[in-house]
């Protein structure tokens, strides 16, 4: 084995600095002070629902004491003590008991102490009056207005108003912006998951480096990259994690999905042609039940059959009501941002949703089938696309069929009434066929006979004809749901078994709309219809979280984190939101562009903000804002990226030549080494083979099986797939330095493209070299490159006794494995 050492380059060091920050941001919150005046929401609700709620919180309220809103907090407890006394902490027995020295009386009872920054928030929050504030996810989505800043030049959008409002407040001021080279690099990977050319770079830098062109030069290429095709096929990806996507059901068989991959294609058709978000969201949540039900409406039902589903079930009950959770738990995080499933067992620890609220949701869901109901996976789940004329052709020749069958067995039956008793029984079980294919003529006359094989021809000269016709044409999605679901009742800790009060379908309580009216199942009705109501209330231009929730995902996917922490979950136990009148702005913008997602894209591409160097500058201002907000909360700094795992595999495919761009169509799967099948049940069962082009294709038309993901997905945080994702990690292992150096898919790409690097004879190595680098980085190469991999390559043929050839295969290796490939900027 070759030891190979990558030398020193800005990408390692960026990668140092990374370390750095993450080591500094720990440090710096652990000890930050409180500054200012305290917020409820974001300091001190998370500390009670933390350490408090479980046994004070909403819904209990143990000794008396209840901490969840200002007027049982206030209460007399009874012990005759108050747990908050306004303005005065060493009278508030919270604050007494949670600093007490005494074990026995010390809250909480179990588990570590309170730190002193959360008892000191907590002193200072009482000393200010104690006051409880309405969670700012549940309150009514208002229009904040743009504040006015000082330094006025650097504003381009109102985004960058509202964050240049809290950097001056701070004393801060945005770092410089990033270099043209990394801009559009960014740019590239940010909306199309691809690397720009050596040509789009040069042309880029050329018009960007001229003032007056600067602006236009840039918005230009974000329209274009917009515009381009590949946008849908990076950021379906974003979508399909929260969604559960996979062509498999999971559990011991996992077995496949029939045309899962049509929904992948119909969320990157819908992203293409940025379909409303309100749209695409109804079309998923009820396009079997729109006014107008369509081909592409029916395919987005597919969301439904995207779960684990276990066909062999200890508990069919207990299974059932498994899927109507997977339902209501990836509607409940995904789109509304609201753990709902934290209900299904009890009322919600944190939140102001009740058990109740969770089964009212679960009724609106109760008319979809079980994705093996009536034991016939296909038939429930595959619906029929076949174009009009087709079905009827397909109809017509089977009723025929059906109809000579039936004639048919008439004839058989007069010549079976004079066999034997023992063919006669042979003829009621599997022996059928064989009976008669033996014996029929003996017992019929020829004119019997006669007619028996003149339809026995036509028979088969009609199945010859069916197999000319063009093929049926299904999606995955709802074939058969029942139009009379059964009554929905809360069941007691989630027991199938132990049913309570009967729930009828609302909304939870906490967003205040009104109960909806629910008309019975028309006649013939195919659903119960009551799934339209709930995608339209979710999209409802008052919706408190939709439009919140999609504007801080399109922010985390641009800028690294949301405004929000934590996507999936905007309820009371996660962090404030850094900047919540700049959510609320961007979610009241969507709107107004009637949940058209592409304006907002823009709106973040090209503001200022976005234009940010990722690096800390040698100024007083970067060094100031690097130690007093280490964490890049106040957005000072553009965050640093490593690229995702379809992003590595497709960024190797295209910087050797060998990606292959067409898109859409069935799923694609790479070559897996045999020590990768060994951890299946039945080692590379429903793992398929193929074609060369095919193979190459981008990593989102790969076959995602659930028990089998490639490991150039698995080793770079592919995400679990049993349920919604809401963001990646983001670590660092061993597995992934082995795969790019040792995997098979790396030593075979490396191999392509040195034979490609080879090329034309007249180039020097040097040259070979520069251009090979400038490729896979997006710069030139500088002298100190050159010269290592001078240095490289002779050590190679020197020390290893390595050919020329077989040492560029290694040099394509190492430019292949650099942080400046790895990295966006």
């Amino acid at each position: 084995m070759i030891r190979l050492t990558l030398w020193d380059h800005r990408g390692a060091r960026a990668m140092l600095v990374a370390a750095m920050f993450v080591g500094l941001s720990v440090t710096a919150m652990a000890k930050e002070p409180a500054k200012g005046s305290v917020d409820f929401s974001r300091d001190i609700r998370p500390i009670l629902a933390k350490h408090c709620y479980a046994c004070h919180g909403p819904d209990k309220s143990e000794g008396g004491v209840r901490l969840a809103d200002f007027a049982s907090a206030t209460a007399v407890a009874e012990s005759g003590a108050k747990a908050l006394v306004p303005r005065k902490p060493d009278e508030s027995h919270l604050y007494l008991r949670v600093t007490s020295k005494e074990e026995s009386e010390r809250m909480p009872p179990e588990g570590k102490p309170l730190s002193s920054r959360e008892t000191e928030l907590l002193r200072q929050w009482i000393t200010e009056g104690g006051e409880f504030k309405e969670h700012w996810a549940f309150m009514p989505l208002q229009r904040p207005t743009v504040p006015e800043v000082m330094h006025r030049d650097w504003v381009r959008t109102p985004i960058d108003a509202f964050v240049l409002h809290r950097l001056e407040k701070a004393d801060l001021l945005p770092t410089e912006q990033a270099e043209p080279r990394e801009l559009i690099r960014r740019l590239y990977f940010n909306i199309l998951g691809l690397p720009p050319t050596i040509e789009e770079v040069e042309s880029f830098v050329s018009d960007f480096n001229k003032p007056e062109l600067q602006d236009q030069t840039y918005e230009r290429l974000v329209d274009q990259l917009l515009a381009d095709s590949r946008f849908g096929e990076r950021w379906a990806r974003h979508w399909l994690d929260l969604v559960r996507y996979a062509e498999t059901n999971s559990f011991e068989r996992d077995g496949p999905k029939p045309n899962a991959w049509k929904y992948r294609d119909y969320v990157i058709r819908s992203l293409n042609a940025d379909k409303p978000y309100s749209q695409f969201i109804r079309e998923q949540i009820a396009g079997d039940e729109l006014e107008q039900v369509t081909p592409e409406s029916l395919t987005a039902t597919g969301f439904y059959r995207l779960g684990i589903w276990d066909d062999e079930p200890a508990d069919r009950d207990q299974a059932r009501f498994d899927e109507y959770d997977d339902i209501v738990s990836t509607t409940g995080q995904a789109i509304l941002g609201l753990t709902l499933n934290c209900a299904r067992c009890h009322d919600h620890k944190i939140d102001p949703i009740q058990q109740k609220d969770y089964y009212q949701m679960v009724a609106f869901v109760r008319d979809v089938t079980s994705y093996g109901a009536r034991g016939d996976e296909r038939s429930n789940n595959q619906v029929d696309m076949t174009p009009p004329d087709v079905n009827d052709r397909y109809v017509a020749a089977n009723a025929e069929v059906s109809s000579i069958e039936k004639e048919m067995k008439e004839i058989e039956q007069r010549g079976i009434l004079k066999m034997s008793a023992e063919d006669q029984r042979a003829t009621e079980g599997g022996e059928r066929n064989k009976v008669l294919r033996e014996k029929l003529k003996d017992y019929l006359d020829d004119a019997e006979w006669k007619e028996w094989t003149s339809r026995r021809d036509r028979i088969k000269n009609l199945r010859e004809e069916i197999k000319k016709l063009p093929p049926r044409e299904a999606v995955l999605g709802l074939a058969v749901c029942d139009p009379l679901p059964a009554k929905t009742h809360v069941l007691a800790r989630g027991n199938p078994q132990a049913e309570g009060a009967e729930v009828q379908p609302d909304f939870p309580k906490l967003f205040g709309s009104p109960t909806p009216a629910i008309p019975p199942a028309a006649k013939g009705a195919k659903s119960a219809g009551r799934r339209k109501l709930l995608a339209d209330w979710m999209v409802a231009n008052d919706n408190r979280l939709t439009a919140r929730v999609l504007v801080n995902r399109l922010w985390q996917h641009h800028f690294g984190r949301g405004i929000h922490k934590s996507p999936n979950n905007f309820g009371q136990m996660g962090e404030a939101p850094t900047h919540p009148e700049l959510l609320d702005w961007l979610a009241t913008e969507l709107i107004r562009n009637n949940w058209n997602m592409k304006p907002i894209h823009r709106l973040m591409l090209t503001s200022s903000l976005y234009r940010m160097s990722s690096h800390a500058q040698s100024g007083s201002n970067s060094q100031r804002a690097l130690s007093e907000d280490p964490s890049n909360n106040l957005f000072w700094r553009f965050n640093m990226r490593r690229l995702a795992a379809e992003e590595i595999r497709d960024n190797v495919l295209a910087t050797t030549g060998r990606l292959n761009q067409s898109m859409f169509g069935p799923s694609i799967y790479p070559k897996l080494a045999d020590e990768v099948k060994a951890g299946q049940s039945v080692p590379g069962k429903g793992w398929g083979d193929s074609s060369e082009p095919d193979v190459n294709k981008r990593s989102v038309y790969i076959h995602i099986k659930r028990s089998l993901i490639p490991p150039e997905l698995s080793n770079f945080d592919f995400p679990e797939t049993d349920s919604t994702c809401e963001a990646r990690f983001l670590t660092t292992q061993p597995a992934q330095a082995l795969g790019m150096l040792n995997g098979s898919f790396m030593q075979e790409q490396a191999r392509l493209w040195a034979k490609a690097i080879k090329g034309n004879r007249s180039k020097t190595d040097e040259e070979r070299w520069s251009e090979a680098i400038q490729q896979a980085w997006g710069r030139p190469a500088t002298a100190k490159d050159i010269e290592a991999a001078k240095q490289l390559t002779e050590k190679l043929k020197k020390t290893h006794q390595l050919t020329d050839d077989e040492a560029r295969v290694y040099f394509c290796l190492v430019i292949l494995n650099a942080n400046e490939f790895l990295y966006v900027d």
